[in-house]
């Protein structure tokens, strides 16, 4: 009994040894097919309207107010 706890214990504790993204990964995750927003231009754009919209002053990087003029 005391056996099979210690290593349900050590598989339960080892489970989470491996969170994140590994070295050897990041080549694979950095590719173009991989990123969220494939074009720079439409993701400004997007951020540039959502911004605009919600009165709110730059969040990602210009300034402004509600009105959209930078």
């Amino acid at each position: 009994m005391k056996i099979l706890l210690t290593a349900a214990l050590f598989v339960f504790c080892s489970g989470c040894s491996s969170l994140g993204v590994e070295p050897w990964e990041r080549d694979v995750l950095a590719r173009e097919d991989m990123q969220l927003t494939s074009d720079a231009a439409e993701a400004a754009t997007d951020d540039h309207i959502y911004f605009s919209k919600e009165a709110s002053s730059g969040g990602r990087g210009f300034g402004g107010g509600g009105c959209g003029c930078n």
